[in-house]
C-alpha cells in the first residue's frame, strides 16, 4: 500500500506562478508522506485566447515550468503527474498545441506521456461556450498503462472521462490506477464531475484520481475543483472540494488488494462474442 497526494490550484498565464503554487502543493505532499503527487490537467498556464496560448507553449525542454517540476521531483524524489501544453507536431507554423499530460519519475525524467483524444467543444446555455479543437490537436492514441511502485497508472484528460470506452480499454490493459487531470467548468462539474467519476472506477474496478484546477483563471474560465480519489468500489476516500484560495492536497492510500478482492467478488466478465470488444 501506498499513499498518493491530488493537488488543486488555480493555474493563470504566469508559469512562474504556477510553478510557485506546484512547489508549496509537492511541499504538502513530501509533508504528509505521499510517494506521488497527482496535479491537473493545464498545470503550466490556463490562457484567455487561443493566440496567448501560442505565444505561452514551449517545448518541455524549454520549460521553466517543466524544468521546474523536475527539479522538484529529482529534489523530493517525488513522482509528479501533470497536465501541461506542447506545441503540435504537425509544422512548425501550426496554429494548434497538444494538451498532454506528463509522468515525471523520481529522478526528474519524463517517463509517459498522453496527448488528450477528446477535446472539449460546448455551447451551454447560460454557461460558457468552449471550442477546444479549434486552437489544440487531438491525440490519436490510447496509451497504456505504466508501471509505478503503487499499481499500474493509466492517464486521460479532463473531457475524456465522458468516453467509457478509454477506460475499458485502460482496464484491459491492466490499468489499475485511472487518472483524469481535468478544468471542469462550473456547470458541468455540478452536474456531472463526481458521478461521472465514481461511474469510471465502478465500472473499470479501478482506483480513480481526478486532479483539478479550481477558481478564477481569467476573466473568461472559472474551474470546479473537488478533486478527488476514488476507490475501486465506488467510494470517494479523499476530495479537497472548492477552496480556491490556496494551493491544496487530499491524500489517500492505494490498497491493490482491495482491487483484486472487488474484481474477484464482482467478476466483469464481457461478452465479446456478442459486442465488440473495445
Amino acid at each position: 500500500m501506498a499513499l498518493v497526494a491530488v493537488g488543486q490550484l488555480t493555474s493563470t498565464v504566469s508559469m512562474a506562478n504556477n510553478l510557485r503554487q506546484c512547489q508549496i502543493l509537492v511541499k504538502k505532499a513530501v509533508k504528509a508522506g505521499a510517494k506521488a503527487l497527482f496535479l491537473p490537467e493545464a498545470t503550466d498556464y490556463i490562457s484567455s485566447s487561443a493566440e496567448e496560448s501560442l505565444s505561452l507553449v514551449k517545448p518541455v525542454q524549454e520549460s521553466e515550468f517543466v524544468l521546474g517540476l523536475q527539479e522538484e521531483a529529482r529534489r523530493f524524489k517525488l513522482p509528479i503527474h501533470v497536465g501541461v501544453h506542447e506545441p503540435s507536431s504537425q509544422t512548425a507554423s501550426s496554429q494548434r498545441i497538444k494538451n498532454t499530460v506528463l509522468w515525471i519519475n523520481e529522478q526528474g525524467e519524463i517517463a509517459h506521456r498522453y496527448q488528450k483524444i477528446h477535446l472539449f467543444d460546448v455551447d451551454i446555455q447560460g454557461g460558457p461556450v468552449l471550442k477546444e479543437s479549434l486552437s489544440v490537436e487531438p491525440g490519436m492514441k490510447i496509451e497504456p498503462p505504466f508501471e509505478t511502485a503503487f499499481g499500474k497508472v493509466a492517464s486521460t484528460i479532463c473531457f475524456d472521462l465522458r468516453f467509457p470506452e478509454i477506460d475499458i480499454a485502460l482496464r484491459r490493459q491492466g490499468a489499475e490506477i485511472i487518472t483524469y487531470p481535468s478544468a471542469f467548468t462550473v456547470p458541468t462539474g455540478q452536474a456531472h464531475w463526481e458521478v461521472l467519476l465514481r461511474a469510471r472506477a465502478i465500472e473499470t474496478q479501478s482506483y480513480v484520481i481526478a486532479a483539478a484546477q479550481v477558481g478564477r483563471h481569467n476573466e473568461k474560465r472559472v474551474s470546479y475543483g473537488h478533486s478527488m480519489i476514488i476507490d475501486p468500489w465506488g467510494r470517494i476516500v479523499a476530495s479537497v472540494g472548492e477552496k480556491a484560495d490556496e494551493p491544496e492536497i487530499a491524500t489517500a492510500t492505494i490498497d491493490l488488494e482491495l482491487v483484486k478482492k472487488v474484481r474477484a467478488e464482482v467478476p466483469l466478465r464481457r461478452r465479446t462474442d456478442v459486442y465488440p470488444e473495445v
